[in-house]
């Protein structure tokens, strides 16, 4: 129990926090930093608090049962490894946190800010204690998600749209990869447990899929970490504020990556093919980062590119099928970590005190900015690899694999020493870069702000970071060794090789590599510095083969090209051809199907026709030809006649004693029906030209071409039935259902049974999917506003004149006009009746016709009545609908029911069934799917009643709906705050 907790309370805290945040006022910035602290704190102390558990080698796990006959498990496991990742996660969002409660403008929503950066730390947390891949995967998901909206706070800026955009393409795309290699994985070793995946590592490596899983798994994890080829989306990412940079694109977002692959080490590498593909991306992008920092002239493009060289470091360590190397990658992870945010929180102060991070404009900072100075020196340092502090450390360790590594090419074993040793001259120089074009030389001119310290607080969080820089770098044994020790063990197991985590090793081959690197950065700097203070690009071939015009030639070539011609070839502004093209393509797949199968009569014999079943699918067939012609002529005929057309179909049901279906059936038509009533006027107006012969054969060719189709695809789906109701397979599956449906669903209506226990999942998947769907059609509905066909009226004199028009004709004292006051007196009595029909059909749903989908309806038919008579306005004021809070409401108490099942142990939406036995009354039958049909209930309601007030606020009498231009960007002056990060 106490494991369980205390991962619900870890996972669940950040998203809580998010809620919460994103609830607050606007101007609530004080709160909102508090609120996001002390959120991060709590982690922080709940990671701590799993530390005695995971030191000695436990684990803690959390197994809850989602659907365990499809062995869907809901699995938090947090062992070492992970919670060394949790650590960071919490720890450095704690500090970012606080950094950016100083950073941000009062301009900004700053809430809103805070409950982004929250949702993102419980999604991180989520990737970090899943236990099952395809949780895993889910969670990989929305880190994408929640830096998409992160990237593009200031979605103001084109930068930081375009950033956010290219972001969530490269890493979304990179996690439906990891997606779908999941699922071979899970193929191959039979289940999507980590624990039992970790352990098949020789039945995966010996598998034959092994090469697909491992190519898709490595497409999720080098997009989300920036590796080459995909590595180009994380300076265009800069764009974010600076609190993001230091959390998502130093710390957390990009090492994602770079966790999944240690954390399927001991599953999937070993081979030639992990080498070649891991060991690549990872060289390549070390080289190729660390040069094209040294050209950057933004202050957070360099760390953004030496993030990408260092992102490739960890790779290629991680590439090396050495377990030596796999414990320096873990010990470059925690280093990169300490130093590249304390550089980036740097970077955020210098452009918030100064007003650009322009390093051509910068010099001679130190004066003015002396603490700020030192701190970042020290963290370049580091991050240049200077002995004393820990990033020393693990470049020497990275230098003795490189020297000692196993390549299954020959050439590879002398080209990855030097290309160690040329990456970190290059991290030498472009660290000389940083400080000395931004703290040393003549004093700055013509800056926007006259430069300064900043806020003790803000600095804070940069001097924690940096003075844990120089604690690592002289005791590392004694300050990370423990922590390093616990992850790599929950990595490798027992088999951990000897590793030492001393400063001195004496003189040997790694340190030579390191002062010859030191030396031939600063060496290259001084040869580089004249032309990069004059502006100097990188060489024309990199610049030519930069990822961001790939990307945007791709997009161009699939968004405008290919997009447009699959458009003009399939694609219309009318619905009728979309319509036919999907029916001739499921006419075509079943008659495909039907043929390879040869789906023909069955075996039994055919049941004598009822004349009055057959009269009545007569007058059926009558309404739907009718309704075919009279589109042509009358809409508001052909909508009646449809409506007779459902009418029959609900006969029809009950004649085959299928009354939940006929209920359903009749509640449907009847708001199916007033909502096409309501949506007729939004249809063009048709028009005949006498005499002209050309159209009206277009027209009925039109009309035969529709008919054939119609006829082809209802004599399909006839014979299709026939075939299946003359068969008798061999295993029933109603017999199961009949059986149980009492004694497991506690239930005699096994429809019901059906739907709230049974295949309950499914009943929430498609709620969830009414609720999208209404709030989709509200969206869109909100963009079209009625405007009079001659006369442009101001827009809160458009608003009240809507109103005014949906109201039913009313006299001169505002009363509704007497020749409505008998149906507005009728239906206001009629109405309390039918509620209580609702409640009626609700109760007795589980034994006998009805359920939480029909009494919804019910309920959407008393107020759409209320409605007709006294419109909108009325209806609002006097029942007080707030259709979002009925939708939202439905949503939390189904899932909420199904979550309940959690706490007693059982899967999830696990039904409970008892007689309780009240005073007075006796026993009555209970079940807790009763909760899960109000919940549909309340969400039928609200989702109804939503997209009948969008239609209705449209069917305005007298005016004709025209689209509503998006509301144009206002140019409001930003605090210099702000407009420091906007760069």
């Amino acid at each position: 129990m106490y494991d369980t907790l205390l991962l619900l309370a870890l996972l669940g805290l950040p998203f809580a926090g998010a809620i919460a945040a994103g609830l607050l006022p606007t101007r609530a910035r004080n709160v909102a930093s508090a609120l996001a602290g002390a959120v991060a704190l709590a982690g922080l102390s709940l990671v701590w608090a799993a530390y005695p558990i995971v030191s000695a080698g436990g684990v803690l796990r959390a197994d809850f049962a989602w659907m365990p006959m499809l062995g869907l498990h809901f699995v938090l496991r947090l062992d070492g490894f992970a919670w060394l990742f949790a650590g960071v996660v919490t720890g450095i969002g704690a500090l970012v946190v606080l950094y950016a409660r100083y950073y941000m403008s009062s301009d900004d929503p700053v809430p809103r800010f805070f409950a982004f950066l929250l949702a993102f730390m419980g999604a991180m947390m989520g990737v970090v204690v899943s236990g099952n891949l395809l949780q895993l995967a889910f969670f990989w998901e929305l880190t994408s998600l929640f830096s998409f909206l992160l990237i593009g706070y200031w979605h103001h800026t084109a930068a930081a749209r375009d950033g956010a955009r290219m972001a969530l393409t490269i890493t979304a795309s990179g996690g439906l990869a990891l997606f779908a290699g999941v699922l071979v994985l899970g193929h191959i070793t039979g289940s999507y447990d980590l624990e039992v995946v970790l352990a098949a590592g020789d039945r995966i490596r010996a598998h034959p899929l092994y090469l697909p899983a491992l190519v898709l798994i490595l497409l999720g994890a080098l997009t989300k970490s920036a590796q080459f080829p995909f590595h180009f989306w994380l300076p265009h990412a800069m764009a974010a504020p600076t609190p993001v940079s230091a959390y998502l694109h130093s710390a957390t977002l990009v090492k994602a990556g770079i966790f999944l692959m240690a954390r399927l080490w001991p599953a999937m590498a070993g081979t030639e093919a992990w080498f070649l593909i891991v060991g690549t991306a990872g060289l390549v992008t070390l080289l190729v980062g660390a040069y094209v920092a040294i050209f950057q002239h933004d202050l957070k493009g360099l760390l953004a590119y030496s993030t990408i060289s260092h992102l490739g470091l960890i790779t290629l360590l991680l590439g090396l099928n050495s377990k030596l190397a796999l414990v320096a990658a873990v010990f470059h992870v925690l280093n990169h970590a300490a130093f590249k945010a304390s550089l980036f929180m740097a970077a955020g102060i210098i452009d918030h005190e100064t007003g650009t991070r322009d390093i051509r404009r910068l010099s001679g900072l130190n004066r003015p900015m002396p603490f700020t100075a030192r701190l970042a020196l020290v963290a370049a340092a580091a991050m240049a690899g200077v002995p004393l502090l820990n990033g020393f450390i693990s470049k020497e360790m990275f230098f003795a694999e490189a020297l000692s590594a196993e390549a299954p090419l020959p050439g590879l074993l002398n080209l990855l020493p030097l290309a160690a040793l040329l990456a970190s001259a290059f991290s030498v120089t472009y660290s000389l870069r940083f400080i000395h074009g931004a703290f040393f030389g003549p004093d700055p001119v013509d800056l926007p702000r006259q430069p300064h310290e900043p806020a003790t607080w803000m600095r804070f969080p940069v001097e924690i970071l940096v003075l844990a820089c120089i604690m690592v770098g002289l005791l590392p044994a004694a300050t990370v060794g423990p922590f390093l020790d616990v992850a790599v063990r929950a990595v490798l197991g027992p088999e951990v090789p000897y590793y030492s985590l001393t400063v001195w090793h004496g003189f040997n081959l790694p340190l030579l590599m390191s002062v010859v690197a030191l030396a031939g950065g600063v060496a290259l700097y001084r040869l580089l510095q004249r032309r990069l203070r004059s502006g100097a690009e990188g060489p024309p071939l990199l610049r030519r083969l930069q990822g961001q015009r790939i990307f945007e030639r791709t997009m161009v070539f699939l968004s405008w090209r290919l997009a447009r011609r699959l458009e003009g070839f399939l694609g219309t502004r009318r619905l009728q051809p979309q319509l036919r093209l999907i029916v001739a393509v499921a006419i075509l797949a079943g008659a495909g199907a039907a043929w390879l199968r040869g789906v023909g009569p069955g075996n039994l014999p055919a049941s004598p026709v009822d004349p009055v079943l057959a009269l009545l699918w007569m007058v059926g067939g009558i309404c739907a030809i009718g309704a075919a012609w009279q589109a042509k002529y009358h809409r508001l005929a052909a909508v009646i006649l449809v409506g007779g057309v459902g009418l029959i179909v609900c006969v029809t049901f009950v004649w085959f004693s299928a009354p939940d279906l006929a209920l359903t059936q009749l509640t449907v038509e009847v708001v199916t029906t007033v909502l096409l009533l309501l949506g007729l006027r939004w249809l063009p107006k048709r028009f005949q030209t006498p005499g002209e012969r050309g159209p009206e054969v277009l027209t009925r060719t039109r009309r035969l071409r529709d008919l054939a189709l119609a006829v082809a695809a209802g004599g399909g789906l006839a014979a299709l039935s026939y075939a299946v109701m003359t068969r008798t397979p061999p295993d029933l599956l109603a017999r199961d259902f009949l059986a149980r449906a009492y004694t497991e669903g506690g239930g005699t209506n096994v429809v019901n049974v059906i739907l709230v226990d049974f295949r309950g999942f499914d009943t929430l998947g498609e709620i969830f999917v009414v609720a999208a769907v209404a709030l989709a059609t509200y969206a869109l509905l909100r963009r079209f506003r009625p405007a009079p066909d001659s006369v442009e009226l101001p827009e809160q004199q458009r608003d009240q004149q809507e109103t005014d028009t949906l109201q039913p004709e009313r006299g001169e004292s505002g009363r509704v006009a007497d020749w409505l006051m008998v149906p507005f007196v009728l239906t206001r009595l009629v109405f309390p009746v039918m509620l209580l029909v609702a409640v009626f059909l609700l109760l007795r749903g589980h034994d006998l016709p009805g359920g939480g989908f029909s009494a919804g309806m019910v309920v959407a038919i008393a107020i759409i009545m209320l409605y007709m008579i006294g419109g909108t306005d009325w209806t609002e004021d006097r029942l007080r609908l707030r259709p979002h809070l009925w939708i939202g409401t439905g949503l939390l108490l189904a899932t909420g029911t199904g979550l309940a099942a959690w706490a007693f142990g059982h899967p999830f939406l696990t039904s409970y069934f008892a007689y309780l036995d009240l005073p007075f009354i006796g026993k009555v039958p209970a079940a807790s799917a009763l909760l899960f049909d109000i919940g549909v209930f309340i969400l039928v309601v609200g989702a109804t009643l939503l997209m009948l007030v969008a239609l209705a606020h449209q069917s305005v009498r007298g005016h004709r709906a025209t689209p509503r231009p998006p509301p144009a960007p206002v140019a409001r002056e930003r605090t210099p705050v702000t407009a420091a990060g906007e760069d």
